[in-house]
C-alpha cells in the first residue's frame, strides 16, 4: 500500500505543478514571450493564458508602461572646448514585445550609450553659452535621434530632458560675477531713471505751482486794481455830486496836512504849491466868518502868501 499511496502522492504533485505551468496570468500592461523548445512561439497579452506545460517557457515578462530612467552625467567638450556635465532622463515605452526581447540585449543599455554618443555630437557643435540657452533644442534633436534609432528595438523614446549642465568652476565663477556685474548694472540704471523721473517730476510740480501762483498774483492784482479804479471813480462820482466848494475842500487840505507831517523821522517835509490857494481861500471864508460875526469891526486879515512855481521846502518846527 505504501508504495501506491507514494506514487499517488507524487501524480498529485505533477497534476498540480502542471496545472501551475499552464495557466498563466498575465498583469494589465504587461506582456508575456513563450517560446516552444526555445524558438518564438507568440506573445501573451494581458489576461488569463493557457500554455503546454513542459513545452512552452515563458522567456521574458515586459512592462509596456511608460517607464523614466535617470542616467549618471555625461562628461561633454562643447564647440569652444570646454567641459561640462549633462545628466540626462529618459522618458521611453516598449511597444514591441517581441522586438524589444530579441532585437537587442540590453535595450536599457543600449539607450543610455546611444543618449551620450548623440548628446555628445548635438553639443560639440554648440558653444558653452548656446548650450545653455538651448536646452529645448538639445532635447528635440536628442529625442529625433533616439526615436529613429530605438524603432527597431521595439521602444518609443516619448521624451528626453537634460537636468542640469554643470560648466566648470571657474567658468561659473566667471559667470557668476558677470550676472553679478549685470545686476548692479541694472540697479544703477534703474535708480539713475527713477532720479530722473523724481527730478522731472519735482521740475514739473515747481512749474505748476509757480504757474498757477502767478496767475493768482496776476488775478488778485486785477482784482486789486478794479477795485482801486471803481473806489477812485465812487469817490470822483460823490466829490461832482456833492459839487463841494473851494472852502471846503482847502479845509479838507488842511487836515490832511498833519498826516503828512507824522512820523518822528520827518525833520523836512514838502509842501506842494497848491497849498498857497488853499490858504487863500480859507483866510477867505474865515474873514467874511468874522465881518460877519462881528458887524464889520477890524478883523485881522491874512497876508498873502508867497505862491511858488513847483514846491515850498519848508522846516518842521522842532519842539521842545
Amino acid at each position: 500500500m505504501e508504495p501506491v499511496i507514494i506514487v499517488l502522492v507524487i501524480l498529485v504533485v505533477l497534476v498540480f505543478i502542471a496545472l501551475i505551468k499552464t495557466i498563466q496570468v498575465i498583469p494589465q500592461a504587461s506582456a508575456a514571450i513563450v517560446e516552444r523548445f526555445g524558438r518564438y512561439t507568440r506573445t501573451l497579452n494581458a489576461g488569463l493564458n493557457i500554455v503546454v506545460p513542459f513545452i512552452d517557457t515563458i522567456r521574458n515578462r515586459i512592462d509596456l508602461r511608460e517607464q523614466v530612467v535617470p542616467f549618471p552625467p555625461q562628461p561633454v567638450i562643447t564647440q569652444d572646448n570646454l567641459v561640462v556635465n549633462i545628466d540626462t532622463v529618459i522618458y521611453y515605452q516598449v511597444t514591441d514585445a517581441r522586438a524589444a526581447t530579441y532585437e537587442v540585449a540590453s535595450y536599457i543599455q543600449a539607450i543610455e550609450q546611444l543618449t551620450v554618443t548623440t548628446l555628445r555630437n548635438i553639443i560639440g557643435g554648440m558653444d558653452l553659452e548656446r548650450t545653455l540657452t538651448s536646452r529645448e533644442e538639445i532635447n528635440a534633436a536628442l529625442r529625433g535621434v533616439l526615436d529613429e534609432a530605438t524603432g527597431k528595438w521595439g521602444i518609443r523614446v516619448n521624451r528626453v530632458e537634460l537636468k542640469a549642465i554643470e560648466p566648470p568652476t571657474s567658468i561659473q565663477d566667471s559667470m557668476e560675477k558677470q550676472m553679478r556685474a549685470d545686476r548692479d548694472k541694472r540697479a544703477a540704471i534703474l535708480t539713475a531713471e527713477g532720479t530722473r523721473q523724481a527730478a522731472i517730476l519735482t521740475a514739473e510740480g515747481e512749474k505748476q505751482s509757480q504757474i498757477l501762483r502767478a496767475e493768482g498774483e496776476a488775478k488778485a492784482a486785477a482784482l486789486r486794481a478794479e477795485g482801486e479804479a471803481q473806489a477812485v471813480r465812487t469817490v470822483f462820482e460823490a466829490i461832482h455830486a456833492g459839487d463841494p466848494d473851494q472852502k471846503l475842500l482847502s479845509y479838507q487840505y488842511l487836515q490832511m496836512l498833519p498826516k503828512i507831517a507824522e512820523g518822528d523821522a520827518n525833520k523836512l517835509w514838502i509842501v506842494p504849491s497848491e497849498i498857497g490857494d488853499a490858504l487863500k481861500g480859507l483866510s477867505g471864508a474865515m474873514g467874511n466868518f468874522g465881518n460877519f460875526g462881528g458887524g464889520g469891526g477890524g478883523g485881522s486879515s491874512v497876508p498873502p502868501q508867497n505862491k511858488g512855481t513847483g514846491s515850498d521846502r519848508r522846516e518842521r518846527p522842532s519842539i521842545d
